[in-house]
């Protein structure tokens, strides 16, 4: 049996549904689909080098791997590769091909640092170690069963603060864009990131496929954003909490909560039945809020960083 590598073809419904099941075998905790792979491929931004690679055994995809550089932070240089296995196709040469041909993409194109996040078992984490990739974070998995689940009460905003939704800044997103600008360089993380580019931001983010501007919950205060709580669906019955963020100067007052109970309460009375999430493990207040929803913890990834040269 051949395994090969090879770029995928985002115009080939064959190469997105295959895309799509691997990521979805090897890691159910996140939200893909044919045209969200599709978006992501066309809409990248060319100084990220961003490719998607297939793995193919015999004519069937059996592995994929998302690889760039990290083009919207501030220090070059730093590549990423996350790279993923049908389980019930490893240890077959998939892995390995695909990382050995992302790794060679990335350092062609000037990466000295690479980051991949690696699943955490001690088959992963070994094989991790063995190519010189060292650990350095981790982040959990939650999933919440939002049809039953007892969702705390949705609370009055505090005064001055207004809820809203993204779809109401569907004419000018940009005062969604500079909240976002400002929280994500607050994001804990081993890449800084800013964002600068407002037109590739509406590009890659606004027009993503997978947004819900109806369940994306904003507070508003003083004439502008200052809170949200981000959405991504699948359009059938999962949800995802993308981002929630306040801005700094009106942090510590329960907001992050209340844009993220009222996208909640939003998703599940739009139908949707499973909720999906992600933090740091460092991160102990989001940990908290997610605990405080219901949350539960399925699963782990670390973080490994590897140096070039």
């Amino acid at each position: 049996m051949t395994v090969i590598v090879r770029d995928l073809r985002p115009g080939v419904p064959a190469d997105l549904e295959g895309f799509v099941r691997v990521r979805d075998l090897a890691l159910p905790y996140l939200i893909f689909t044919p045209e969200s792979v599709a978006h992501d491929a066309a809409r990248a931004h060319p100084d990220a080098r961003s490719r998607r690679l297939v793995a193919e055994e015999d004519g069937e995809i059996v592995g994929t791997a998302q690889v760039g550089l990290a083009h919207d932070s501030p220090e070059p240089g730093q590549g990423f590769l996350n790279v993923y296995v049908d389980p019930a196709r490893t240890g077959r040469g998939a892995g390995t091909l695909l990382v050995r041909t992302a790794e060679e993409h990335l350092a062609a194109h000037g990466a000295t640092r690479l980051f991949s996040w690696v699943l955490d078992d001690p088959r992963n984490l070994a094989y991790a170690e063995r190519r010189g990739y060292r650990p350095s974070r981790s982040a959990h998995f939650l999933t919440l069963d939002l049809a039953n689940a007892a969702l705390p009460p949705l609370p009055d905003p505090p005064p001055g603060v207004a809820l809203r939704t993204a779809a109401d800044f569907a004419d000018d997103p940009r005062p969604l864009f500079l909240l976002d600008a400002e929280t994500v360089s607050d994001e804990p993380g081993d890449i800084s990131t800013e964002f600068t580019d407002y037109e590739a931001w509406v590009e890659e983010n606004w027009r993503h496929p997978l947004l819900d501007l109806e369940l994306t919950s904003v507070a508003v205060a003083d004439g502008r954003p200052v809170a949200f709580s981000v959405a991504h669906t699948d359009g059938a019955t999962r949800y995802r909490s993308g981002m929630t963020g306040t801005a700094r100067a009106h942090r510590g007052r329960g907001l992050a909560k209340l844009v993220k109970n009222d996208s909640l309460h939003r998703a599940r009375a739009a139908g949707y039945t499973l909720a999906l999430t992600g933090n740091d493990t460092d991160n102990g207040p989001m940990l908290a809020i997610n605990k405080w929803f219901g949350y539960e913890i399925r699963a782990t990834e670390v973080r490994h960083v590897r140096e070039l040269g």
